[in-house]
């Protein structure tokens, strides 16, 4: 048997979806172009239609608003357990362990039919914002803010981290960011989760996996090392000097390239105006400023467009998000793909079990222990 190895599975097609496709560099959601979606539809249309096949009616969407805020608060043992060790963790290790743990206070966390695991994934995306906005504050000393049922998704999260309303601009941006985020195909948080479900193990497991995966720089991440490298080079007058530096020493400029998108991510001019946007709301135009700045630079030498991680970093500052929660803002979006994509798995599911080449020792035989160097 001829094995052909495709690293990191690049151009492998290793299932079939309608849940989400990018052809010739077009992102599509069921069938609707992304800039469709983020210039019109709200994030629970979105999760609506990424769970159901179709764009809400009035009626459905209403439902559906109220069953996220239902389901909305966690269980008072996750907030005791988000109080053990606040110190020195990341917000996405918190994240998976409390969503790991969610599983303990679902009746329905063993039962694979597809109702309940329809409402196991209108659950997930409900205690996501509480979970993080809970850990965000208790870090700070401060009490979690309950949610609020008459908010929307996006609002009520701004809500829960501040304490306080946020403005129709702040809640607009983060509305079409959510959006964006929701679902991206097979990539490597998704692929993960299916890896999970094609086990049959539970929707908790499957995305409890999704998110380790998500946790690493080279995904999720990336758009917390865009801010670190604004804030380290920290004036438009470093710029310069800065980013060729990288580039003489070949390092990675984070936010920049895409393995499936080669004539640019098409999120990324949405978050770049939002960034434009909140930096005239905000008054504080530096980060924009500097992203746009660095974008030219990157775009004239070496011909790589910004993804969706780059505008997105300096759009959740301007909001006033910390930086390490740029990730579980992720989660909290691409959860309602992952449970999609996990729903697709269930319906067609056959156990994924790829080969590996090995190129180890051979001939190998054993040694008794008294007889070894």
């Amino acid at each position: 048997m001829v094995m052909t190895i495709a690293k990191g599975l690049e151009g492998v097609v290793a299932c079939t979806s309608a849940v989400s496709s990018i052809i010739d560099g077009v992102l599509t959601y069921r069938g609707y172009n992304i800039d469709d979606l983020a210039d019109h539809a709200s994030f629970e249309e979105v999760a609506h239609l990424l769970w159901y096949g179709h764009l809400p009616n009035r009626t459905e969407l209403e439902a559906l608003k109220s069953e996220l805020a239902r389901h909305a608060d966690i269980p008072d043992e996750l907030h005791q357990l988000l109080k053990i060790n606040v110190n020195n963790v990341h917000p996405m290790s918190v994240l998976r362990t409390a969503v790991s743990a969610l599983a303990l206070y679902d009746e329905e966390a063993e039962d694979n039919s597809l109702e309940a695991n329809q409402r196991k994934a209108i659950k997930l995306t409900a205690k996501i914002p509480t979970i993080v906005t809970a850990f965000a504050r208790i870090r700070q000393g401060l009490e979690p803010v309950a949610p609020k049922p008459e908010l929307g998704f996006a609002a009520n999260f701004l809500y829960m981290l501040n304490g306080q309303e946020p403005s129709d601009v702040a809640v607009k941006a983060f509305d079409k960011a959510l959006v964006l985020h929701a679902d991206h195909e097979l990539n490597a948080s998704t692929f993960a989760a299916r890896v999970t479900t094609g086990t049959l193990s539970d929707i908790y497991s499957a995305i409890t996996t999704a998110i380790g995966t998500l946790k690493g720089p080279l995904h999720g991440g990336a758009n917390e090392q865009v801010m670190v490298t604004l804030e380290s080079i920290g004036s438009l007058e470093n710029i310069a000097s800065s980013i060729q530096q990288k580039l003489d020493n070949k390092e990675k400029i984070m936010g920049f390239g895409h393995r499936v998108y080669k004539n640019g991510d098409p999120r990324a001019k949405h978050l770049r105006e939002m960034s434009r946007q909140l930096a005239d709301q905000t008054g504080n135009k530096l980060w924009y400023e500097m992203s746009v700045e660095i974008e030219k630079i990157v775009v004239d030498k070496k011909g790589i467009k910004p993804n969706v991680d780059f505008y997105s970093a300096s759009v959740y500052t301007y909001l006033g998000i910390p930086r390490d929660l740029f990730t579980p803002i992720f989660a909290m979006s691409r959860v309602t793909g992952w449970t999609a994509q996990v729903l697709e798995q269930y319906a067609d599911n056959r156990l994924i079990r790829p080969r590996a080449e090995y190129t180890g020792e051979t001939n190998q035989a054993y040694v008794p222990i008294d007889q070894r160097k």
